[in-house]
């Protein structure tokens, strides 16, 4: 992994701070190590704000992107030789804490992004520069985006035995926190009774285990873990809350990239469609890729599942626009989902 990287560069640090606030209308907790207990999420440092590309025509363009342990179709691209006979290639710039990767995203601090959908539509009401061009990863039944655990002995089986509670979240503004609080309170569960705290993907089931938080919200590759953790029982999965319709995270570029390299994020695009049709037609190999990448026992790494393609649909994106008008995190018809996806960079898409 990249070692920590400086701080951004000063003119840039207040409209960044801005924008985070803002991109999830205020609900964006402290700003946690994305990946690994213990570690400092870096920060770009000011190389990484250079133009993308230097010269004359042939060279090749890099695109920013974090560098953090996860199930990712940039770096399995990469490792499966997609972006050969390209122009384009990825720049890991190092570990990028989960909150922070829309935002910097959002300035052009780095060039992709991979997080959900409605941290994208906040940016974007917000002002940020950014356009979702490739679906991810999608929610299965049997590759669920999302598991939900507690303790075995928690006492905790229904909805309703969460009130007075703490449930741990990779963060706020995304799939945990309103796939969730959409579906306690269609079982009439009263979510202000909840505390929901900002807990790091890899550490939610120690900090489960340990008593901190009563209920744990784990993303896949790590939620595997979780599975076979003795102390641990799975309750839900986002499947079982919504059929998956809020499980897809999405590819989004700066506008700023795309304007200015646009045969390039369709190199982006076409590389990690690949990718995602080469994992839906080799989970088990994929697993094992994942597996070394980020040393995680392969028993314990979760499947991934992704959108054939990666074709960005409406649904997906109408059914967050809907959550966080009713969410009171977004102004009613202030955003249309027209306004945060294209598929006009991805040559699989019908036209």
């Amino acid at each position: 992994m990249a070692s920590e990287l400086t701080s951004p560069a000063p003119g840039r640090r207040g409209a960044l701070k801005q924008l985070a606030s803002l991109a999830v209308a205020g609900s964006i907790g402290p700003l946690l190590a994305a990946c690994s207990k213990g570690d400092s999420a870096a920060k770009p440092s000011a190389q990484s704000s250079a133009p993308a590309v230097i010269g004359k025509a042939g060279d090749k363009v890099s695109f920013k992107y974090p560098d953090n342990p996860t199930f990712d179709l940039v770096y399995l691209a990469d490792q499966l030789g997609y972006f050969e006979g390209t122009n384009t290639r990825p720049n890991y710039i190092g570990k990028v804490a989960a909150p922070q990767i829309i935002p910097l995203t959002g300035t052009g601090e780095i060039d992709f992004g991979s997080r959900m959908v409605p941290l994208v539509i906040s940016a974007v009401a917000a002002g940020a520069d950014l356009k979702i061009v490739a679906a991810g990863n999608k929610t299965l039944q049997d590759a669920p985006h999302m598991k939900y655990f507690v303790r075995k002995d928690s006492g905790i089986r229904a909805p309703r035995d969460l009130e007075g509670k703490t449930i741990g979240i990779n963060s706020f503004g995304a799939c945990a926190e309103f796939v969730t609080k959409t579906f306690l309170r269609q079982k009439g569960v009263d979510v202000n009774k909840i505390n929901f705290v900002v807990i790091p993907d890899d550490q939610a089931e120690q900090t489960l285990a340990t008593g901190n938080t009563d209920l744990a919200i784990i993303h896949a590759p790590f939620s595997g873990r979780a599975d076979h953790a003795d102390k641990l029982t799975r309750l839900w999965s986002d499947f079982d809350l919504d059929g998956g319709l809020g499980g897809m995270q999405p590819y989004s570029v700066h506008g700023k990239f795309l304007r200015e390299h646009p045969e390039n994020v369709r190199d982006v695009v076409t590389a990690l469609a690949k990718a995602a049709n080469w994992v839906n037609a080799n989970p088990e190999e994929a697993r094992k890729l994942v597996s070394k990448r980020i040393n995680l026992q392969l028993d314990f790494v979760d499947r991934y599942a992704y959108v054939d393609n990666l074709v960005v649909t409406e649904p997906p994106i109408q059914y967050y626009i809907d959550v966080l008008e009713a969410e009171g995190k977004l102004t009613r018809g202030k955003v249309a989902a027209r306004d945060i996806y294209t598929n006009d960079f991805n040559p699989f898409a019908k036209a």
